[in-house]
């Protein structure tokens, strides 16, 4: 790579980018898989920053960081799976908040905000005015109409 500033804003961008998206994630979300796929997405917009600062300067070093932030990513993701199924296991579900537990036996427990499920009341439909009485048994077909329906079917 050159040493543009153009190539390295390019890759600052993208960069900050990524990293943003998963700070993001992982502060939105409730999921401990979505929140350790978004810590791998900010370990990857380091990398890229990393990469694009390298190239700038003409040095190995930030290839090399960018590297060693693989192999932290790929530990972290092997921890985060073995955790992510223990705590799976242990209560049959992967919302943070049900976690409260697993905090240190001194610290106060955080409540989250309740949600209350509303019933959803069952839709009002429209009732239609009957147009006339219902026919107690259907008509039976006359010779005419069995003749139209025979040459009706021949044109088809």
């Amino acid at each position: 790579m050159s040493n543009s500033a153009v190539a390295l804003n390019n890759y600052l961008i993208v960069g900050g980018l990524l990293f943003t998206l998963g700070l993001v994630g992982f502060l939105s979300r409730r999921n401990l898989i979505v929140m350790f796929l978004c810590a791998e997405m900010m370990l990857q917009g380091v990398s890229v920053t990393l990469v694009g600062f390298s190239g700038y300067h003409s040095t190995w070093s930030g290839q090399i960081f960018a590297v060693f932030s693989l192999a932290v990513a790929a530990a972290e993701a092997a921890v985060a799976m073995a955790l992510i199924v223990v705590l799976f296991h242990r209560g049959d579900s992967l919302d943070v908040s049900l976690w409260q537990d697993l905090h240190e036996p001194d610290q106060p427990t955080l409540v989250d905000e309740q949600i209350v499920d509303e019933p959803v009341p069952e839709p009002q439909w429209p009732h239609l005015a009957v147009a006339g009485p219902l026919p107690t048994h259907p008509q039976p077909l006359t010779a005419t109409h069995r003749q139209l329906d025979s040459t009706e079917v021949g044109r088809g």
